[in-house]
C-alpha cells in the first residue's frame, strides 16, 4: 500500500476504511506481535485492544498523539513501540501496563515524564531520546529494574542524584545533549557497563578507573582537553583513546589529536526481552 494512500485512508473514520488501513486484521496474530509501523495513523484502532494475549505492539513511525483508554486490556504487553510519533505527553494509560520491559518513546515532543510511570516496575529498557527533556525526571529513578536507559538527543544539563538508585543499570546514551561537565552521579555507578557522552560540552574528564564493571566509555566530540583514565580492558572512543596517544606538552602548550574514527551508535534494531 502506497504512503500516500495510506494517510488519506488514515484520515477516514469509517470501519470500512480503517479495515483496509489494517489490511485485514481482525484476529490476534499467533506469534502475539502486531507492527502497525508506518502506517501514517492518526488513531488507534480500538479492536487492537481486544487481543488481550497480546506481547507485542510496534506503533512506530505514525501520527499519533494519543491512545484509547481501551489500550488498558493488554495487560500482557512487555514491548510498546511510540518512536517517531506526535505525542507531546506520554498518555496515562500506558502506565497501566505493567508488565511492559521495554519502553520505546524517543523521537516525540515530549518535555517531561508522568509521575504514573513509577508504575512500570517490570521495565528494563527506556528509550527516551530526541525528545524536549531539559532534565532526566526524576520518576525514572524509580525504575528498579531498568538496565539499559537512552536518553540522547535531547537538552540535558545534568542528571539527578537519584539515578544512583538504579543498581540494575548496565547502559546509558547520553549522546547529543547540553551537559557542560561529566555527571558526577556516574562516579558512583560502579556497575555501569557503556556510559556513551559524545556529542556534548564537557571539557574535562574525571578519572573512571575505579568503575569494575565498566566495559566501554563514548566521549568522542566534547572539547575535553584530556581522555578519561579507565581501568585495563576497558575500550575507549575518542580523542587521545587507545587507538592514539594521549597529547603530549610541550612549553606549556597542548598539542591537540583528532581522530577520524566515527564513534560507535547505540544499537538501532529494536532488542527484545531477555
Amino acid at each position: 500500500m502506497g504512503n500516500s494512500l495510506k494517510t488519506i485512508v488514515a484520515f477516514v473514520p469509517f470501519n470500512k476504511c480503517q479495515k483496509y488501513l489494517l489490511e485485514d486484521l481482525e484476529e490476534m496474530p499467533a506469534d502475539k506481535m502486531v507492527d502497525l509501523s508506518g502506517r501514517q495513523m492518526r488513531r488507534l484502532p480500538v479492536h487492537i485492544c481486544s487481543f488481550r494475549e497480546l506481547v507485542k505492539l510496534y506503533l512506530s513511525d505514525n501520527n499519533l498523539n494519543h491512545l484509547p483508554p481501551e489500550l488498558e486490556q493488554l495487560q500482557n504487553l512487555q514491548i510498546l513501540a511510540l518512536d517517531f510519533n506526535n505525542f507531546k505527553a506520554l498518555p496515562l494509560v500506558v502506565c497501566t501496563l505493567k508488565q511492559l520491559c521495554i519502553l520505546y518513546l524517543g523521537n516525540n515532543k515530549l518535555c517531561s515524564l508522568p509521575l504514573e510511570l513509577r508504575l512500570l516496575q517490570n521495565l528494563k529498557t527506556l528509550w527516551i531520546e530526541s525528545n524536549c527533556l531539559q532534565y532526566l525526571p526524576e520518576v525514572v529513578c524509580e525504575l528498579s529494574l531498568l538496565k539499559t536507559l537512552h536518553a540522547g538527543s535531547n537538552a540535558l544539563r545534568t542528571l539527578p542524584a537519584q539515578l544512583q538508585c538504579l543498581q540494575e543499570l548496565r547502559t546509558i546514551w547520553l549522546s547529543g545533549n547540553l551537559l557542560s561537565e561529566f555527571p558526577p552521579v556516574l562516579l558512583d555507578m560502579p556497575f555501569l557497563e557503556v556510559i556513551d557522552v559524545d556529542r556534548n560540552s564537557i571539557r574535562f574528564f574525571p578519572s573512571l578507573a575505579h568503575l569494575p564493571g565498566l566495559k566501554l566509555v563514548i566521549y568522542d566530540h566534547n572539547p575535553c582537553r584530556n581522555a578519561p583514565k579507565v581501568a585495563k580492558g576497558v575500550r575507549r572512543v575518542g580523542r587521545w583513546s587507545e587507538e592514539s596517544p594521549e597529547p603530549r606538552k610541550r612549553s606549556g602548550a597542548v598539542i591537540e589529536i583528532t581522530l577520524d574514527e566515527k564513534p560507535l551508535l547505540p544499537p538501532a534494531a529494536k532488542i527484545e526481552p531477555e
